[in-house]
C-alpha cells in the first residue's frame, strides 16, 4: 500500500469510527487515565510532604525523585514484570498481561513526574506564605491542603504532563501487557505492531488520534496557564 492510499484509508478509519480503532483508543484512555489518577493520589501528597518536611537525607530523596522523572520505560516494565510474574511477590494477583499491569507500569512512570513537580509548586508557595501559615498555628496537614489548593492550577498542569507521558508510552506496557488484541493493545503498542506488519492504514489512523490527544493536552495546558494568569491579575 502506497503512502497516499494508506493515509486516505487512515482518515476513513478515523472518520468512520472504525470499531477496532475505537476499541484500542478506549483501552488506551482507560489505562492512561487510571494510571494518572493513581499516581496523582500518591504523588500530590508525597510532593507536598517532601516540600514541607525536614529530615536527614531529604536532599538525597529530592535528587532521587527528580532523577526518576527520566526513568527508562523498559526498565520500569521489567521491574513491574518481575513483581507480577508467577515467581514475583505480586504473582498470586494474576495481573500480568492484563490492563491492571499496564496501569501499574504507567503509574510508576508518572508518579515521579507528578510528585517532583508538586513538590516544587508547594515549596515555592511555602516560601511565599509560610510566615502567615505559621502565625495561624496551622497543623502540617492543614498547611499541605492549603498550599495544594492554592497551587491547584500549576498542579493540574503537572497532572496533565503526567498524562501526556503515559499516553505516549510504549515500552513498559508492551512488556507487562503483551499487546494482546482486544485485551491489552493500546495505541502506541498497536502502532508499533501494525507498522512492523506493514499495515500503515491502521497505524496512521491511531497515530492521528494520538497526535490529536497530545495536541489537546498541550492546548489545555496553554489555556489553563492563560486563565490562571488572568485570574491572578
Amino acid at each position: 500500500m502506497d503512502l497516499v492510499a494508506a493515509f486516505t484509508t487512515a482518515l476513513g478509519l478515523v472518520a468512520g469510527f472504525d470499531a477496532e480503532l475505537l476499541g484500542i483508543v478506549r483501552l488506551s484512555l482507560l489505562v492512561s487515565l487510571s494510571a494518572v489518577i493513581l499516581a496523582a493520589l500518591v504523588g500530590l501528597p508525597l510532593g507536598a510532604a517532601l516540600a514541607l518536611s525536614r529530615f536527614p537525607g531529604r536532599g538525597a530523596v529530592v535528587v532521587l525523585l527528580n532523577a526518576f522523572m527520566g526513568l527508562p520505560p523498559v526498565v520500569v516494565g521489567l521491574g513491574v514484570y518481575i513483581l507480577l510474574s508467577r515467581a514475583g511477590p505480586l504473582g498470586p494477583l494474576g495481573l500480568l498481561f492484563t490492563p491492571g499491569a499496564m496501569i501499574l507500569a504507567q503509574a510508576v512512570l508518572v508518579l515521579p513526574i507528578i510528585a517532583a513537580l508538586s513538590r516544587q509548586v508547594v515549596a515555592d508557595l511555602w516560601d511565599e506564605y509560610g510566615e502567615q501559615l505559621r502565625s495561624l498555628n496551622a497543623r502540617p496537614w492543614q498547611v499541605a491542603l492549603t498550599l495544594l489548593w492554592d497551587g491547584r492550577f500549576s498542579l493540574v498542569t503537572a497532572v496533565l504532563a503526567g498524562f501526556g507521558r503515559a499516553a505516549a508510552e510504549v515500552g513498559a506496557v508492551m512488556i507487562v501487557g503483551g499487546n494482546i488484541k482486544g485485551v491489552t493493545r493500546t495505541m502506541t503498542t498497536a502502532i508499533a505492531l501494525e507498522t512492523s506488519k506493514g499495515d500503515l492504514a491502521l497505524a496512521l489512523g491511531l497515530g492521528l488520534v494520538l497526535i490529536a490527544i497530545i495536541a489537546a493536552i498541550n492546548g489545555a495546558l496553554f489555556a489553563l496557564g492563560s486563565w490562571a494568569k488572568r485570574s491572578a491579575g
